[in-house]
């Protein structure tokens, strides 16, 4: 029996049954489909992140107090307490730390804001007035608070948009007061939409001086980062360096296994971030493929039925000169058409579903989640298919082709 006869007689066949054979591969297309999704929507996410990373320069690095965690679920020296002024003044020193160009303490806590009869939960960041320049904050009204702000702990706030949004409605809230801890903030800037597309979610926001923000509304004497700015054309590896050895220093520590901080470039948090994304990715691709696996049972369940029905015909062929090789070699055929047909499917379901979710993202998130083909998922999903075709239709191939021709043409 030669292949492209073989080929016509499955294709027939698979025809003769269309709603039979649409249901046996609709789990192999589920399968793909959600694989398809997963990796896309995935890489969509991974480069959104990495580009707000990357988009604070690869020249920032970050000081973080506590010991840095071994995993996603070690948090218990996250929230220390051991980086201070003393810290700050020692990292300043261009002695220690020649490649700095500048440094920003930041520290951050949720808090309750009013004005009037309106109240709103809110993020606060206290800075210095540096933080517009390495975040890239442009006011939509107004203007940033200064240095001068900083040193005479000013009560100038900058508000996010939402902020405005909730608090002010229609009104104008540049030159208003607004309430936080029972203490009145003057609005001295808005900042524009940014649909929480940045690293850090400045819509739902009021920045404020570091000191204001210190000793009028969390009454602490240290620092949650420390943010630094590395000179154009120095080594960034260099300068942390420079940073721990200094910080050793300050905090008296000989072995860096006791370091109470850890220090994250750009680099570092743009691989931590690219595997920590993977590694979902991949959790949810293993999660998605057990549809595959249920899509291979019924593919095999579904070949063993229609091995019974056609025992005649399979009879019929052996007794005009068909050999077992022929078929098995059909019956495999058949089960591998199936399968391939509902991951190309599921593949072309898969793309367009996360081509329309991608742009309902980027309108409804106002962020650019670009959509991207995953050519990885369609090879991996189209050729598991056929693969699991060939594996569990291999029993019912095999079985349909030990069939006694003799006792095949007797079966009713």
């Amino acid at each position: 029996m030669i292949w492209k006869h073989t080929l016509k007689t499955s294709f027939i066949s698979l025809s003769t049954n269309r709603s039979r054979s649409i249901l046996t591969i609709l789990g192999i297309v589920i399968g793909v489909t959600a694989i398809m999704l997963v990796m896309s929507l995935g890489a969509g996410a991974q480069k959104l992140i990495l580009d707000q990373v990357q988009g604070l320069g690869t020249n920032t690095i970050a000081v973080i107090p506590g010991r840095e965690p071994s995993s996603p679920s070690d948090t218990a020296q996250i929230f220390s307490d051991s980086l201070k002024v003393k810290d700050l003044e020692a990292l300043k020193n261009k002695a220690n730390v020649p490649g700095l160009k500048q440094i920003m303490p930041i520290v951050f806590g949720a808090e309750t804001v009013s004005f009037g009869a309106n109240t709103y939960q809110v993020s606060v960041f206290g800075a210095t007035e540096l933080i517009a320049e390495i975040f890239d904050l442009q006011p939509k009204v107004g203007e940033f608070f200064d240095k001068n702000d900083v040193s005479s702990r000013s009560s100038s706030v900058v508000l996010g948009s939402k902020v405005v949004d909730q608090l002010f409605a229609e009104d104008d809230p540049l030159g208003k007061k607004i309430k936080i801890k029972g203490r009145n903030f003057k609005v001295i800037a808005v900042l524009p939409p940014s649909g929480g597309g940045t690293l850090f979610n400045f819509d739902e926001a009021i920045l404020m001086s570091y000191t204001t923000a210190q000793d009028y509304l969390f009454g602490i004497k240290y620092f949650n980062r420390l943010i630094i700015e590395a000179g154009e054309g120095t080594d960034i590896e260099a300068v942390a360096n420079d940073v721990k050895l200094t910080l050793r220093e300050a905090h008296n520590i000989s072995d860096p296994s006791k370091d109470d901080f850890f220090v994250s470039t750009q680099q570092d948090l743009v691989k931590r971030l690219s595997t920590i994304t993977t590694s979902l990715t991949w959790f949810l691709i293993a999660m998605a493929s057990i549809a595959l696996f249920v899509g291979g049972v019924g593919i095999m369940n579904i070949m063993l039925v229609s091995v019974t029905e056609r025992t005649r015909e399979i009879g019929l062929r052996k007794s005009l000169g068909a050999t077992d090789r022929d078929i098995l070699t059909q019956f495999l055929l058949e089960a591998v058409l199936l399968t391939g047909v509902g991951g190309l499917v599921g593949v072309f379901i898969g793309t367009v579903l996360a081509l329309l979710i991608s742009l309902a993202l980027s309108s409804g998130l106002g962020v650019m989640w670009d959509f991207v083909f995953p050519w990885t998922g369609a090879v991996l999903g189209v050729g598991v298919s056929a693969l699991i075709g060939l594996i569990f239709g291999g029993y019912p191939a095999y079985k349909a082709s030990k069939k006694s021709p003799i006792e095949a043409l007797r079966y009713e």
